[in-house]
């Protein structure tokens, strides 16, 4: 085997090393604020649950990696060694930082940059103006919709109106593109979904997790504190577990995917499929990263944005956990960083504004928007300053 791609393959898995070190704090965040698992038992079952994901889900999010978002003219050896160097360091710097940043998007970043650091911006593969247009239809549909319906049941309370209104808008545009989508009305993959998913992601998870902690409180509105905490301590223990294999089976793909395109780049495999042996020594790099855990990063999720009891650990567990599932069936890279942070809000603004730290979220949501560009701009210029520095060598 050529040492540039045993090299790579080498990265590969070292990319879903820190992503479990970074990405650890997602299933273990709730369950270390509610005490519902000691630190070492949750980064212990976590692990577990991330090496078991990718073999129990379709390999469609390897798929998108490693074919839909660069043309094979932009993916050479040396190109995804780059991209993955770019994403490695971008994703450990933000771990020691203590930021949650998603390492999903800062591998396509990564592919991107040094894919068009080969090929030029040609080698990205865009949308089709159709379905821009029709993305852009059923937005506007979604978002109107969401405004009257919201707007209409704040005034019925007398309420703030134009408040209403405007968080009815964003729910309606961010709720109707994966509804259609699961449907099947619509088809969206590649780099499109990509990005709409860093805005619908955690969108759909403060929604969901703000209405799932609603139900329950309503449920259980006459029951002790002692005794919900006997209920849902464990099941929110098991709904994190379910967290952390979807978890696997989405991040987990990642580096599935990138060394797949390795090998067929290389002209090892002819075709995109996947060997078996790809996806069980990633599954262990994710497994033996969250395993070491990235404490910071957990400290952030688990304490700073609010305070969360164990129904509420419960709640924004299952929520994120549906994202996952849903959107690894269909084969999009999500960042499930977005999913559980967003469900996390959730249930923190059931006690109201003020209960959420929304410092904090404005530093994340602003980490999740400049992931992609940043990565694609230091893969670029990281490709050029390497291939400049083996010359002079």
């Amino acid at each position: 085997m050529d040492p540039l791609v045993l090299f790579g393959i080498i990265l590969a898995l070292a990319l879903n090393f820190v992503n479990g070190l970074n990405d650890a704090s997602h299933s273990i965040a709730t369950v270390v604020a509610t005490k519902a698992l000691s630190p070492g038992k949750a980064v212990l079952y976590t692990a577990i649950g991330n090496m078991i994901g990718p073999f129990l889900f379709t390999t469609a999010v390897a798929a998108t990696i490693g074919t839909a978002i660069v043309s094979p003219s932009g993916l050479t050896p040396f190109s995804i060694v780059v991209a993955m160097g770019a994403a490695i360091i971008l994703v450990f710097v933000a771990t020691r930082a203590g930021i949650p940043i998603s390492s999903s998007h800062a591998m396509v970043g990564g592919l991107i940059g040094a894919g068009i650091a080969v090929a030029g911006p040609g080698a990205v593969i865009l949308p089709s103006v159709s379905t821009l247009t029709q993305v852009l239809i059923y937005g506007l549909i979604g978002g109107v919709t969401g405004a009257l319906v919201l707007g209409l049941f704040t005034a019925s309370f007398k309420e703030d109106i134009r408040l209403g209104a405007m968080l009815g808008a964003v729910c309606g545009a961010a709720i109707i593109i994966p509804v259609l989508m699961l449907a099947g009305v619509i088809r969206i993959a590649g780099l499109l979904a990509i990005v709409l998913f860093i805005f619908i992601s955690p969108i759909i998870g403060i929604i969901g997790a703000f209405l799932f902690d609603i139900l329950i409180s309503h449920l259980f509105r006459h029951s002790r504190r002692n005794r919900m905490e006997r209920i849902f301590q464990p099941l929110h223990v098991l709904a994190s577990l379910v967290q952390a294999t979807a978890h696997g089976a989405n991040d987990g793909q990642h580096a599935v995917g990138v060394i797949t395109a390795l090998l067929v780049s290389s002209g090892i495999l002819l075709t995109f499929d996947v060997p078996s042996w790809v996806i069980l020594t990633s599954a262990i790099a994710i497994g033996l990263g969250t395993c070491f855990g990235g404490w910071q990063v957990v400290d952030k999720m688990a304490k700073k944005i609010t305070r969360i009891r164990p129904y509420q650990g419960f709640c924004a567990a299952t929520a994120s956990s549906a994202i996952l599932v849903a959107v690894t069936e269909v084969g999009i890279p999500v960042s499930s960083t977005h999913a559980i942070n967003g469900a996390i809000i959730g249930v923190g603004a059931t006690r109201g504004k003020n209960a959420v730290q929304w410092r904090v979220v404005r530093e994340m949501m602003t980490a999740w928007v400049i992931t992609i560009p940043l990565a694609l701009a230091v893969a670029w210029a990281g490709y050029f300053v390497v291939s400049f520095a083996l010359r002079v060598v």
